[in-house]
């Protein structure tokens, strides 16, 4: 009879080792699932991160175009505020005389050094002038167009006349040169 209890005995053993390898196998079951539940957040938090810093990449690139357009073209109320002074003054050199040249050299020579500070500075910041002649192409990205008229010996689309010139800010419009155009037929 001790056989039967060494037989009860070893399925109790092999019972236990059973129940324990269960449990094991359970453990590392959760520990998989736990695992992967891991792996899941970590890749969520990595998305997450990748996606801040390319937003971050992008509001630094934008305020870099804002900073340098603000640079550049800041001062474009003020540039425009300035060309009527600009008109006035080549009008005014423009109606001297060669009489009034003789009598008030000093005056006229001090009218043409400030004009020609004016575009220096103008220059400086980016301002370049406009200036299109009679019989030039009349372009609508430069150009306004202040009347057409048929002259003879001109193309239609010709310049037949500069009102005023027009002015460009880097690679803006400023104004456009003010002219009037030929209407004659081929």
């Amino acid at each position: 009879m001790a056989e039967p209890k060494d037989e009860n005995f070893l399925d109790d053993i092999e019972q236990a080792e059973a129940e324990e390898l269960s449990q094991s196998l359970e453990e590392l079951e959760n520990e998989a699932v736990e695992l992967d539940e891991l792996r899941a957040e970590r890749d969520d938090y990595k998305d997450k991160f990748m996606r801040a810093l390319a937003d971050a990449e992008n509001v630094r690139k934008r305020g870099e175009k804002a900073r340098r357009e603000a640079e550049q073209y800041g001062g474009s109320k003020l540039a425009r505020d300035m060309l009527p002074v600009h008109d006035n003054m080549k009008r005014a050199l423009e109606t001297i005389t060669e009489e009034q040249k003789v009598a008030s050299a000093a005056l006229i020579e001090g009218i043409e050094l400030t004009m020609r500070e004016l575009r220096n500075v103008f220059k400086k910041h980016g301002i370049e002038v406009i200036s299109p002649k009679v019989g030039d192409k009349f372009d609508p990205q430069v150009h306004e167009a202040m009347f057409e008229a048929p002259v003879p010996g001109t193309v239609s689309g010709d310049i037949i006349q500069v009102s005023a010139e027009g002015f460009m800010l880097f690679d803006r419009l400023l104004r456009p040169a003010q002219v009037g155009v030929s209407s004659n037929p081929g």
